[in-house]
């Protein structure tokens, strides 16, 4: 990354804190440990929601995670809530400090307009921009302490716009680094360190669910009884110094969360691709970023050739047959051939190099996808040759990893396999 993007980026989570606050009329209690949401997966969409609950008196909200999203969207009828009967709702005015500190621009419906976008879709809309009671509850890392309640900024949206949203969520709820995502919110308004920390469950069940954090740990996982902040592998967080849709203006940085990647191994073996891609230029193209919307890793075209001759060349060497790929997997194995391990099938590891040489470890349980009773596949997937970015890590790839985006210090930390230490993201 050059040097006046790098220092865009820095100035830019800088400032993150110096946004003016969204007006709130909420008393709050004093923030004594960070925050916890449940995390459930919806198995047919490969989406993770989590349950809120909105307004006076609560509505109960199922929103779809986000991790590059803005701003937060429900289709408000569908969840049968109403704003206009809820006496804690305020419509953010147009032109006010509330509206600037949201980055909107202009109205919508005498309301500060911002444009929403449906990453699902594709489709950017212009809405209005509110904002609501929701409550929240403190953890001591594993279960409730203490209950609270913030002011969420969000969207009504008309229901054709959640289209391909999971059928168990009403809508979006934005994680980003932007102010108006309810994790920028959280810490700004209780005081909390600027930490966003996910643990994917791997399992649908709805005896079990995972977790996302607010404020930074301790995280425990039973039956451990260790805090797992104090064993994360750390490196560098970056920001795309070029905002992705819905723009904010081609000066603006993104909101996403982008890590450096510097090179792709296969266990021990290089996987060998122009190095430039992982790099991001002046114009935002290349590096890599952290989707949960992307539900599985999408790879440049040259590193996913590459990426899948290593990886099959290895697997050939363990006696794993290949199968006739299944899309939008361009890589499949016969299941008869596969071992189990510890962490899933015995498969070869992929390695994401991090700056400092930080190695992420994606092993067969997050490597592989059943596809059907006989067939496995890589849970990789072709991006084209051309993408605006070179990686896109997906969801399946996170989960029972347990990830942290660390905006004070600029640093994102990870687990690994949760599996490998006879523990997961699940639990009831």
């Amino acid at each position: 990354m050059s040097t006046m993007a790098t220092s865009r980026c820095l100035f830019l989570l800088a400032s993150i804190a110096s946004f003016l606050p969204l007006s709130s009329s909420q008393p709050q209690p004093p923030a004594t440990s960070s925050l916890i949401f449940p995390v459930a997966k919806d198995e047919a969409s490969r989406q993770y929601y989590t349950s809120i609950a909105l307004g006076t008196p609560p509505s109960p909200m199922k929103a779809v995670l986000d991790l590059s999203g803005s701003y937060s969207w429900f289709d408000c009828g569908a969840a049968r809530y109403d704003p206009s009967s809820s006496p804690s709702y305020r419509r953010i005015l147009c032109s006010s400090a509330g509206c600037r500190a949201a980055r909107g621009g202009g109205c919508f419906n005498d309301t500060c307009g911002v444009f929403v976008h449906n990453p699902l879709t594709e489709v950017v809309i212009g809405a209005g921009l509110g904002e609501d009671a929701v409550a929240v509850h403190h953890t001591d890392g594993i279960k409730y302490t203490s209950r609270g309640v913030i002011q969420l900024p969000f969207s009504c949206v008309p229901p054709e716009f959640t289209r391909s949203v999971s059928g168990a969520g009403n809508g979006v709820v934005a994680l980003s680094i932007a102010p108006t995502s309810l994790a920028t919110k959280l810490s700004t308004d209780l005081n909390l360190p600027h930490k966003l920390a996910l643990c994917l469950p791997s399992s649908s069940s709805s005896s079990g669910h995972g977790d996302f954090y607010v404020g930074g740990g301790p995280y425990y996982r039973p039956p451990l009884k260790q805090d797992l902040s104090e064993s994360l592998l750390v490196t560098q967080l970056l920001i795309d110094p070029v905002s992705r849709p819905p723009s904010h203006g081609s000066a603006s940085p993104s909101d996403q969360y982008f890590v450096d990647v510097t090179a792709v191994k296969v266990n021990l073996a290089p996987v060998n691709f122009k190095a430039s891609l992982l790099t991001i230029d002046k114009n935002g193209r290349g590096g890599t970023k952290i989707s949960t919307l992307t539900p599985y890793t999408v790879l440049h075209s040259a590193i996913y050739r590459a990426l899948v001759a290593e990886f099959s060349r290895q697997a050939a060497e363990k006696k794993i047959r290949r199968a006739e790929p299944i899309p939008p997997f361009g890589a499949c194995f016969d299941v008869r051939s596969v071992r189990s391990g510890v962490a899933g099938p015995d498969v070869p590891a992929i390695v994401l190099v991090l700056r400092s040489d930080v190695q992420w470890r994606i092993e067969g349980a997050n490597s592989m996808v059943r596809v059907s009773e006989e067939v496995m596949c890589l849970g990789f997937v072709e991006g084209g040759s051309s993408p605006m970015t070179a990686i896109v890590i997906g969801a399946h790839q996170m989960e029972d990893n347990l990830v942290e985006f660390d905006m004070a210090s600029t640093k994102f930390r990870f687990s690994n396999s949760l599996l490998l230490r006879n523990t997961s993201c699940s639990h009831p």
